[in-house]
Formats: structure tokens, C-alpha cells, sequence
């Protein structure tokens, strides 16, 4: 086991710069997942560790040694592809094998560890198939299987549930998730799905443009945001966003938006008194604003009136699209709400759980 330390890295091709001085440590045991939108350079990033690519400036190190001019087989990785990169020739027991015969371990050891892996798997009864007669799940447990005999130092993995339907997907992550937790093994996971990364990281690196945007747990990533596309990246439905100022009102603090105003806590607004006057994005997750109906212990000074314009019932809960004035918002309510399309409703947000963000930077205020 290892960790893998990311020195000042840099990856360009021609003028485009993919991965931008990123300076990233992934302790050993730990299961991180890089994540963003396509182009972000996060693909990138875990080819460079992998050593597909090479950095154009910094270091990296996998334990204490620097392996930028180390071959991707001897730094002692093991890559889980999005495509599986199955031999459609072999069975999976030499699909499972190929890599430690090539490294030419003895017989008695390739079988022990090729069947301690499918067992962890449970595909032992499909080591004489070939891939052509697997399903995808099945076809991604023995790409999986592959990366696992060879006991490597750590596990690099390219959106690798991708490929899978939904169902799947939730039942392979968690997989993923309980055999890393098992072997013990550094694991890099890269998507581009948030909730795949919400779920499964212990830590998450936000990438855009090639730069890393924030480094984070799940809960603190989601509770605080750096900057406005963290917030805006991570949550579904999105944070709603709502360019607005800061107006004392009353002895309070209020966020103007121009068609409703909304009062601040006390404690927020002693954290945003800088702002007091200024123009500021204004920031509420769907799931912070709930139908009056169904609020505990209401606050009048929370309360706002808007028209539905979609109505979304999910089973568990409802989406609804709102408007009020200019403004857009989505809100996420009790499944046994009454509004409905085309009629106005009275919701609450809570603002003990708003955020604000500067205009220009798009850094977090709070």
C-alpha cells in the first residue's frame, strides 16, 4: 500500500493545458475519487499517475519514490478501464491470469489468487466463459477481478460503472466500495457523476479547467463549498443561485433579490456584515426549501410566494419548479404537498443553510 503525492503537476498538449499545477496527496488506504465535468483534466490526472501519459512539469511520487520516468508496469498500479479491455479470445481465468504469467509468478500462486478474487466477486462459476457470453456487470467484476490478483499498491479506476445501466450502477458502486474497504488498498476513482462520487469517496477532488477547485470530504463538500461551481457541481437538483444584495432592514440583514427579500440569521449576517450593501450570488439547495405546510416551527421572515410551473413527483418527495418575478427556483418538498402547476404556493427556506458568494471571484462569503 501507498500514497500518491502530485508535485506542482502540469500536463499540455500543444497550447491546451489539461492539468494545471496540481498539488494533490492521496493517503494510503484511502478511496478518493476525482471528479468534474468532461475536459476537466481529471482522466488526465490518473493517466499521469498511471504513467500513460507523461507530465510535462512536476513530480510524482506512489510511496516515496518518484516514478516520473518509471513504465506504467513497474509502478506497481493496476488500471480498471471504462471499456472493460477484455481479451475476447481468453476466459476469464485467463483474462484474470494474462498479467501474472507475464510476470511469470508460479502456477499454484496465479490459481490461488485468481480464485480468492472471484470468490470476492462472485463470479467462480464464470472462469471457463468468454467475455462475449458475460453481461456488462459481470464483464466489469472481471476487469475488476484483473486489477485485484495483481496486489498492487494502489487501484487506479476510469469511470469505470459508466457502461452499466442504473440499477447496476448503484449495486456495483457499493461493491466497489465494500471490496476497497476489504483489501485495504489506495484506490483513485475517477467520474463524472457527483453522486457516484458523493457516495463513494472518502474524499473528493473537485477538478475544472485543470485545476483541482476543492478538496474535501462528502459532508464538508456539500456543506461548504469553496466556490460557486463546487456548489453548484455537487447536489441534484442544483443549488439555485440568485444574483442579490445585502440590505439592513429592520435591525436585520436581509438578502434582497429585487422580487422578494429574505431576513438572514443573526450569525450569518455578523459573517456577511463586510457585504452589507454589495452584490452578492445568493445560494439555496432544493432540498433547504420546503412547503409551509410541512415546515416545523416556521419563520415568517422565511416564508416566500411563487408560482409552480412544473411539478415533479419522484415517489419519495416532489420537485418544483418555481417562479417568483425574474427569478428561477427549484425546490425539492414533501411528496404529500398540494401545489400543483399553474397555482402559487407558499414554501419556506431555511437560512440557517444559505450560502453567499462574491460577483467576481465566485469564492464563498459563507
Amino acid at each position: 500500500m501507498a500514497r500518491v503525492y502530485l508535485e506542482q503537476v502540469t500536463k499540455k498538449f500543444g497550447a491546451v493545458v489539461a492539468v494545471n499545477d496540481v498539488s494533490l496527496e492521496i493517503p494510503d488506504r484511502q478511496f478518493t475519487v476525482l471528479v468534474g465535468p468532461s475536459g476537466c483534466g481529471k482522466t488526465t490526472a490518473l493517466r499521469l499517475i498511471a504513467g500513460l501519459e507523461e507530465a510535462t512539469a512536476g513530480n510524482i511520487f506512489i510511496g516515496d519514490r518518484l516514478v516520473n520516468d518509471v513504465a506504467p508496469k513497474d509502478r506497481d498500479i493496476a488500471m480498471v478501464f471504462q471499456n472493460y479491455a477484455l481479451y475476447p479470445h481468453m476466459s476469464v481465468y485467463d483474462n484474470m491470469a494474462f498479467g501474472l504469467r507475464l510476470r511469470r509468478y508460479p502456477r499454484t500462486e496465479i490459481d490461488r489468487r485468481v480464485k480468492e478474487a472471484a470468490g470476492m466477486l462472485g463470479i467462480e462459476g464464470l472462469l471457463d466463459r468468454k467475455p462475449k457470453q458475460l453481461s456488462g456487470g459481470q464483464r466489469q467484476r472481471v476487469a475488476l477481478g484483473r486489477a485485484i490478483v495483481r496486489e498492487p499498491q494502489v487501484f487506479l479506476m476510469d469511470e469505470p460503472l459508466s457502461n452499466l445501466d442504473a440499477k447496476l450502477r448503484v449495486q456495483t458502486r457499493a461493491e466497489i466500495k465494500k471490496l476497497q474497504a476489504r483489501l485495504q488498498t489506495t484506490t483513485i476513482y475517477v467520474t463524472h457523476d457527483q453522486v457516484e462520487a458523493m457516495t463513494m469517496g472518502d474524499r473528493i477532488v473537485v477538478m475544472r479547467d485543470g485545476l483541482v477547485q476543492q478538496v474535501d470530504d462528502p459532508l464538508d463538500l456539500y456543506e461548504k463549498p469553496a466556490n460557486l461551481f463546487v456548489a453548484g457541481f455537487i447536489g441534484s437538483p442544483a443549488m439555485n443561485f440568485i444574483e442579490a444584495s445585502l440590505v439592513p432592514r429592520n435591525g436585520a440583514l436581509t438578502v434582497d433579490c429585487g422580487s422578494f427579500a429574505i431576513e438572514m440569521p443573526q450569525d450569518l449576517a455578523a459573517l456577511a456584515k463586510d457585504w452589507t450593501g454589495k452584490q452578492v450570488v445568493f445560494g439555496i439547495r432544493p432540498e433547504d426549501i420546503q412547503d409551509l405546510a410541512f415546515a416545523r416551527d416556521p419563520n415568517p421572515a422565511w416564508v416566500l410566494r411563487a408560482m409552480v410551473e412544473v411539478h415533479e413527483p419522484l415517489g419519495s418527495d416532489v420537485i418544483l419548479y418555481l417562479s417568483t418575478g425574474p427569478h428561477s427556483i427549484v425546490a425539492r418538498v414533501d411528496a404529500h404537498s398540494s401545489a400543483r402547476m399553474g397555482q402559487p404556493a407558499e414554501v419556506i427556506l431555511d437560512m440557517r443553510k444559505m450560502h453567499l458568494f462574491e460577483t467576481e471571484t465566485h469564492k464563498a462569503i459563507i
